[in-house]
């Protein structure tokens, strides 16, 4: 099937070719993401998560300059449990926007921060050339499940934050997705409904968070086309390379992995190397069948390694030669 996102997209299968990045002495292109969603070419970008100490930071950056050369859209870096690598996430974003050749987007989360605490974080984006921001909710500070807390003088929603950054200057805001459903959502529509309006606040494109079967980007495209919407949805991938880490990660989304992805995972319980294996082959099939649907990209959740993510990105170039 293939599907539309957006401007019109290609059809015939093509080369995944990399991108380059603007320099960090250039004047930062507020603009340049929204173009290369709506190229004919694949996108593509990497995610990093937040690094808990000195020594994490350290192996993060060693993935960032492994991961550089193949010129990615742009990579960003989450934000910790309850927002609790602010600080830290922050100072990476910056030191991305200022060190390297990369784009970075920078995240922003409404969990325990007041309206005055994020537009500083804004700022702080803008002064380091980012221009930039994937705004987010972000899970309740006792963890996904938990209920919400607002924050004293925050705010409770996606929507109110893209409302919140959207004057604050000439930002390229990203949202996020969700292909089956957010945790919270009432319905699978309701949870589109709520991305519209993302859109309609100012949102120029949107990230899915990871998922395994592309018959649920597929669908979540077709409800929020259905409601005459055609912001950009970039697929989430995370590659298996651990099936503890994202069984765990799975159940924290509400959504334990597809029956289909354990089969093929099983026979490889107590082979660490064959899970990685089968992993990579899954991401690379999932990858091909989200482009030819009409992805205008892929979104590359790396958990800070870049050997997974290499190998794919290099399957999928060979592939569509």
């Amino acid at each position: 099937m293939t599907l539309s996102n957006g401007p019109a997209r290609r059809t015939a299968r093509t080369p995944l070719s990399p991108r380059r990045s603007s320099s960090h002495a250039d004047v930062p292109d507020a603009d340049a993401i929204g173009r290369a969603l709506a190229s004919d070419e694949p996108a593509f970008s990497f995610e990093f998560f937040p690094p808990k100490s000195d020594e994490g930071e350290r192996r993060l950056w060693t993935a960032i300059r492994e991961l550089e050369p193949l010129r990615p859209t742009f990579v960003s870096v989450t934000y910790g449990a309850g927002g609790s690598t602010r600080d830290r996430t922050v100072r990476i974003t910056e030191r991305i926007a200022l060190e390297t050749t990369l784009t970075p987007v920078g995240h922003l989360t409404c969990v325990g921060q007041s309206r005055e605490e994020l537009r500083g974080v804004v700022g702080q984006y803008a002064a380091a050339g980012v221009r930039n921001i994937l705004t987010l909710r972000g899970d309740p500070a006792g963890g996904p499940g938990t209920p919400w807390e607002s924050h004293p003088g925050g705010l409770d929603s996606g929507v109110e934050l893209v409302d919140l950054v959207r004057p604050l200057g000439r930002f390229h805001i990203g949202v996020a997705a969700y292909p089956r459903g957010h945790r919270d959502a009432a319905s699978l529509d309701a949870d589109a409904r709520t991305l519209v309006a993302k859109a309609e606040a100012g949102a120029s494109f949107a990230v899915s968070d990871f998922f395994f079967e592309a018959d649920d980007y597929v669908r979540l495209v077709e409800r929020v086309r259905a409601l005459g919407c055609t912001i950009p949805i970039v697929p989430g991938i995370m590659p298996i390379t651990n099936l503890r880490q994202i069984t765990r990660m799975s159940e924290l989304s509400g959504h334990p992995v597809p029956d289909a992805i354990t089969t093929r995972i099983a026979p490889y319980e107590d082979d660490a190397a064959g899970v990685r294996a089968e992993g990579i082959v899954l991401a690379t099939e999932l990858c091909e069948r989200l482009l030819d649907a009409g992805a205008p990209g892929l979104h590359f959740y790396t958990l800070n390694r870049s050997t997974a993510t290499r190998e794919i990105f290099e399957r999928l170039t060979l592939s569509r030669v």
